[in-house]
């Protein structure tokens, strides 16, 4: 009978698949075949793709404000956590909105300002 024989030949390929994956238990996902960028005017150029991310050089209190108005609901309450007035907290973030701008990435929202913090490595997901 080959149904028997079949399932047994499917459970040892998966006891084998198990036993590969890392201690977290998440295994990469690898693409079936080769995967290419588009071709054409949608495709990026070869130039952006070698390009480096640029991150704008934030200061360590900079960098504090940021994660404090990050976690708070509003700018009096990251000011209250960092024993400084709400006015200072929009100045910081006006000074790393006009970094950000400058080497074109600009982060006009909250969101966006944190979205900019996880890509650059200020944050990271697991952290909040």
């Amino acid at each position: 009978m080959a149904g028997p024989r079949l399932a047994r030949a499917s459970i040892s390929r998966i006891d084998d698949y198990r036993q590969a994956l890392p201690r977290n238990g998440f295994h990469p996902i690898a693409p079936i075949a080769p995967v290419r960028p588009a071709i054409g005017p949608a495709g990026p150029s070869a130039a952006a793709l070698a390009e480096p991310v640029r991150r704008p050089v934030l200061s360590p209190r900079e960098t504090e404000v940021l994660l404090a108005w990050l976690a708070a609901d509003s700018k009096e309450e990251a000011a209250e956590h960092l024993f400084i007035a709400a006015s200072t907290v929009s100045t910081h973030l006006a000074r790393i909105r006009a970094k950000y701008a400058a080497i074109g990435r600009s982060a006009p929202t909250k969101t966006h300002l944190l979205a900019r913090a996880l890509q650059d490595g200020i944050t990271r997901l697991e952290d909040w």
